[in-house]
Formats: C-alpha cells, structure tokens, sequence
C-alpha cells in the first residue's frame, strides 16, 4: 500500500451518506444506493470468484434470511450470525477444513471480500415492511463489518506459557486498476487466526482481525476500536498490509499524514491524521518490533529491509524532503517509511495507541509490509486475463510462509507471558 510510487487520481465521487435519524423512528426510510465498493459486485470477475469459491451460496442464504426477519431485533441477531458465519467458513477455507468449496486456491482472501460485499450491500439497499431507522441501519451495517473481519472473535486461552499474537491485514484495493486483485496481507490473516506457533521460547497463539481499505472507518475510529482492548494482553502485535515488489519490508517510522490516494470508494483524503486529543498528537511514531533480527533471519525468498526512510517538511522548511534516516527534530510528516497510505496509517495509529497506552518499552509492535501479489507472467492484462494462475497462487502462499515466519522470529524473545 504504498503511495509513494503510484498516483492515480479520485475516480468518482464520495457516498452520500443520510444523516442518522432517531433510533426511535418508526417510518421507513428511503434505502441508501450501493457504494462504489459495492457496485463493482455486478461485474463478471466478483461474480466468478464467488461461484468459484462456493461462497454464492453464502450470500443467497443471507439474503433469505435477512428478508425473512419481521423486526429490527430479529435483522440484528441474523446480521450477527450470518456475519460471524462468514469468517469462520473463510478461516476455515483458508487453512484447510471443511469442503474446499469450488476449485480457486484455499489460501484465496477474495471470497471473503466480495461475499461481504455482497452482504453490506443487501443490508444497505434493503426496505424491510417495519421501517428501518438510517442510524438502526447503520448499527447493522456495523455489526456486519465487526462479526465478518473477525474484529469481534479475538479470543486467547487464559493461563501462562503461552504468547498472544495479533496480526492485521487488509481487504485488497486498486479494484479498478485490476478488479481481479488479491491482498496477501487478507490472506495471511485467515491462515494465522487461531493458530498456534511454536517458537524457541515456547507456543504463540495468533489471532488475526481484517480492516477496510476506507479513509472513512478509520477516521471513525475503526482501528482503535478493535485494538484498545486487545493491546494489554497481547505479547505483540503486527500491522501488516501489501507494500512493494518483490520484497518485505519492517516500516521504522510511521507518519500522521493522509496523502490522498483513493480508497475502495474512490475517495482521497488529504491532511493530518485524525484522532482524538489532537493537541498531544505527535508527527511521528516508531516500530518496537526487533527489526534487526527480522532482517538478519532467514525468513523466505523474498528479501526483508529494515526501511528507514520518510518524507518530512523539516523545521523551518515549507518543502519536502525524502530523509534516509528518518525523521530530524521538529520536522513535520509527510509520509512514513511505508507511505502516506492506509498501510502507513494504520501502523500509526496502531503506534500511537500503544504509547496512550504506556506500553511503549514493553509492547512489540509495529508494520510489515508484503510483496506485491502478482499474476504469472502470460496472466498480466486485467482486461484478459484469468482470475488465477500457478505462480499468483505460489506467490500467496510464499507470502503467508514468510509472514508467519517473521512473526515467529519476532515473537522469540519477548517478555514471557
């Protein structure tokens, strides 16, 4: 996800969200239109990803059910249930249980993706005979979010001798770039949740949460939301999303600025990153995984950089400058080590809550970023191109060996739990 090589420009325009209405409301309301994330479900290869995957059939008996309820409390418990469905059947995909479910690679991260899609999108446009409050559609629409990211099922067995890991990943993005597109650091996630580690020091349990690829969620708190509670009890915690070509990185520094490149809505967003209590906000947060010995393990076959570089208005300037080094004193951010994307925000408000925390000297954490996920070498064109292929299903699977092998050596050695 890094912004600082790729520029495109906002390609359409942002939702138009209703102003939230009284929960007590008892008129229905006129049902919002899809986003632009949801509208790119009616081409061909969302549709053939989901009957490939099998998750077709996921997406058809939520909607029957969600038709069939008679009231907002009825609504809520099936958006619950069906959501909390969703990501147990793609963990479960993903790391090999229960039917394979059509022919595309297990590890695959898409089904998830656009049968979630396809779930929001029926919530978002429903008209239901009982009426339907925007600020009791909104709620659902939350729900589904939390329950079908895995942001609501983080659970660690209690007692000593075992490490708590989180890891996060991301849904793919630049869908209109190639809509065909995977994100490795989504797949990652559904191999790892749940999974136990065996390192030097003993076993790490994982359990992995999913983000959007929206300025909006994260402006709303979305991260900060999902990671307060778990942040005390975890051993660490890893950020992780796609980043650049044939290579790993461990981001040094993160920034607080937004760059504007468009999210999965096509909206760009320019400016200081917001969180609450601006006024203590610093520019710059920094990575407390031990990236030197990340770095110097024998991972995988992609390379890992220790990535020191940022781009700063130094004190005094008015222009920018790439620093090598990190950030000087003073200086004011305009990208992180991994860009001035949601990659890059997310490692810093990940960060930056950690140090609110008063865990900074004792908590593990920080960002990784992945290769890029590429398609064979006969498979690049979006336009023609087949939804898979040999090295595209190598290359995800490479990539979720190497992830799980850094956090292993990036567990070995933190604080005995």
């Amino acid at each position: 996800m890094n912004s600082l090589r790729v520029r495109i420009g906002v390609l359409g325009l942002a939702l138009v969200a209703g102003l939230a209405a009284p929960a007590q409301a008892s008129a229905a309301e006129t049902a919002p239109s899809p986003t632009v994330e949801e509208q790119r479900l009616d081409r061909a290869v969302p549709r053939e990803i989901l009957r490939r995957s099998g998750f077709d059939a996921v997406t058809a008996r939520f909607t029957r059910e969600l038709g069939a309820a008679r009231s907002y409390a009825e609504a809520r418990r099936t958006v619950v249930r069906e959501g909390s469905t969703l990501w147990r059947r793609a963990v479960a995909r993903a790391q090999g249980r229960g039917p394979a479910g059509g022919d595309l690679s297990r590890d695959d991260d898409r089904p998830l993706y656009w049968a979630r899609l396809a779930m929001t999108r029926e919530v978002r446009t429903w008209d239901p005979g009982f009426g339907l409050s925007q600020a009791r559609r909104s709620a659902l629409l939350g729900e589904l979010e939390r329950t079908s990211r895995g942001q609501s099922a983080v659970r660690y067995p209690h007692g000593r001798g075992i490490k708590r890991v989180l890891v996060t990943g991301f849904d793919p993005f630049t869908l209109d770039r190639d809509i065909r597109i995977s994100n490795p650091s989504g797949a990652t996630a559904l191999a790892l949740d749940g999974k136990l580690i065996e390192t030097a020091d003993g076993p790490a349990r994982v359990e992995t949460v999913v983000f959007p690829v929206r300025w909006r969620d994260f402006a709303e708190g979305t991260v900060e939301r999902t990671l307060r509670p778990q942040l005390r009890r975890v051993d660490l915690f890893a950020t992780v999303s796609q980043g650049r070509v044939g290579r790993f990185d461990v981001e040094r520094t993160n920034g607080a600025w937004r760059g504007g490149f468009a999210d999965n809505d096509n909206i760009g967003e320019t400016g200081t990153v917001p969180v609450t209590d601006p006024a203590s906000q610093p520019q710059w947060t920094t990575t407390t995984l031990p990236y030197g010995k990340i770095v110097a393990a024998s991972t995988g076959r992609f390379p890992v950089y220790d990535n020191t570089s940022v781009t700063e208005i130094p004190a005094g300037g008015t222009q920018a400058v790439v620093r090598p080094d990190g950030p000087t004193p003073g200086s004011t951010a305009r990208a992180g080590g991994g860009g001035d994307y949601l990659s890059n925000e997310i490692a810093y408000r990940a960060t930056l809550l950690r140090d609110r925390l008063g865990l900074h000297g004792v908590l593990p954490g920080g960002h990784v970023h992945t290769p890029v996920l590429q398609f064979g070498a006969g498979n690049t064109d979006p336009a023609t191109g087949a939804v898979t292929d040999a090295e595209f299903v190598r290359n995800r699977l490479d990539i979720v060996a190497q992830v799980t092998e850094i956090v292993r050596v990036a567990v070995e050695g933190a604080p005995a739990p």
